[in-house]
């Protein structure tokens, strides 16, 4: 049988081995729903404009329907002459229905069509994990409460700097993930533009209307330029980047959590289901989700990479480079989908181990800085009192011992008129109580960042019990 897509000013069939190399049934089968939809959406503008009969569209509604049931299913056969899904589905129509199957195509190209198709799955796939990022949030701010007191030693350079509040670093990932969601809305917006109607690239001389077919399928608008249409991927070029940045906060997050829960660290036991053995090593529980969330990072990394490389030199409009951006689009998603759905249960499954964490918390002059901002109220300027600090640290570690151990004599040396009220300000307790500023770690700045965030995803009941 002929390949549909070959017209009569060909002489014969395609090579077997063409058909071999080019195909793409093998990967963008997955769209098949969407360009059900899209059809659907297309035969009902078609007989609105007078191409099509009423008898002949409800004909083609009911049998794409039909067909999308038996590809659920998993009972369509998948033929390599047939190319893509779109020509399969077509061809399925055709079998159904005849000449009345044939008509689908009007005012129509693959171009168009497969660009429809893919911005429906793309819109569907940012709802997908949109959804996703939001359970992850949600898991976070649920922490808060159990933790809410909880003092953690904040990390620069992987160094103890300052201390902060366990649920101002909770709320810390809230934030990240936040401006997550915020790019996939805007990259959504742009996406739900319809692409159907633009044909191969100059549009037709039939009279469809375009903007039925975006109201039909929730699209915001039409593509302006026909030509523009089926050699736009900036879409898809910046979802996976979307994509690309939730990997990387997450595998900041399973860095971070990888070692908190190693023996010198100990700051968290990870639920034991999200953990693996050794084959040889009986006392080992690995964080393998962990890793694996950090490594499967590159693999999200190496799709924008392709996906850059792929659209670089390519000239108006279509060319057949595009069928290979389908490929590296499914895997940064199915990875980051699969990441996010096992990020949420493992942070909720989670416990911090609180008597490790207290009894290490005075090391590392986490108090320092506090200590410093202390002497600078009462009118020493900032970089005397960073000196001045620095000496009392320096004997400190002398004398093995914290600053609030020492006596007030040695800090009598930096100011004479220091009184036992400098006492006041360290201690890792008493640090954290001294922040004033917004967004800081001071317990009111927490206080109002989680009532705000329990608001939004527990509602107002849950701000007032916070505030209380």
């Amino acid at each position: 049988m002929a390949t549909p897509s070959r017209s009569g000013v060909f002489s014969g069939d395609a090579d077997r081995r063409v058909e071999r190399f080019s195909e793409s049934i093998s990967f963008d089968c997955r769209l098949y729903e969407q360009d059900v939809r899209g059809s659907i959406a297309h035969a009902q503008m078609l007989a609105k404009v007078g191409v099509l009969t009423p008898d002949e569209r409800d004909q083609i509604v009911v049998a794409l329907t039909e067909i999308g049931q038996t590809i659920a299913a998993g009972k369509m056969e998948f033929r390599q002459e047939l190319e893509d899904i779109h020509m399969h589905i077509e061809q399925a129509l055709i079998e159904r229905l005849g000449d009345v199957g044939r008509k689908l195509h009007t005012g129509r190209s693959r171009n168009d069509q497969v660009a429809t198709d893919f911005r429906l799955w793309v819109r569907d796939a940012i709802d997908q994990i949109d959804r996703r990022i939001a359970a992850l949030q949600k898991a976070f701010v649920g922490r808060c409460d159990r933790d809410t007191d909880v003092i953690l030693p904040g990390y620069t350079h992987l160094q103890r700097a300052q201390p902060v509040l366990a649920p101002h670093y909770w709320l810390a990932y809230c934030e990240k993930f936040e401006r997550d969601r915020s790019r996939l809305a805007d990259c959504r917006r742009r996406t739900n533009q319809c692409s159907l109607g633009a044909a191969a690239l100059a549009g037709t001389t039939l009279p469809i209307d375009r903007h039925d077919v975006a109201n039909r399928l929730g699209f915001e608008g039409v593509a302006a330029n026909s030509l523009d249409v089926s050699s736009d991927r900036d879409f898809v070029l910046e979802f996976v980047f979307c994509l690309t940045l939730i990997a990387e906060h997450l595998s900041t997050w399973a860095e971070e959590w990888i070692l908190w829960s190693t023996v010198e660290f100990n700051f968290i036991k990870l639920p034991q289901e999200f953990c693996t053995g050794s084959s040889i090593m009986p006392q080992k529980i690995n964080p393998d989700v962990l890793e694996l969330t950090r490594g499967k990072t590159a693999r999200v990394i190496g799709s924008l990479q392709t996906l850059l490389v792929l659209v670089k030199g390519l000239p108006l409009a279509y060319n057949r480079d595009l069928q290979e951006d389908k490929p590296p689009v499914f895997n940064a998603f199915d990875t980051v989908d699969a990441c996010l759905e096992l990020a949420a249960p493992l942070v909720e499954g989670s416990e911090l181990n609180l008597a490790a964490i207290e009894e290490r918390l005075e090391r590392g002059y986490l108090d320092a800085t506090t200590l410093m901002e202390y002497l600078i109220q009462r009118g020493l300027p900032q970089r005397s009192a960073h000196h001045a600090v620095g000496a009392l640290v320096r004997s400190a570690l002398e004398r093995r011992c914290t600053l609030a151990e020492l006596p007030l004599t040695e800090f009598q040396k930096t100011d004479p008129n220091l009184d036992a009220s400098v006492y006041n300000v360290l201690g890792v307790h008493n640090a954290v109580r001294a922040f004033k500023s917004y967004g800081s770690t001071a317990p009111s700045e927490v206080a109002r960042q989680v009532a705000h965030w329990k608001s939004r995803f527990f509602g107002a009941e849950a701000r007032i019990q916070s505030a209380e």
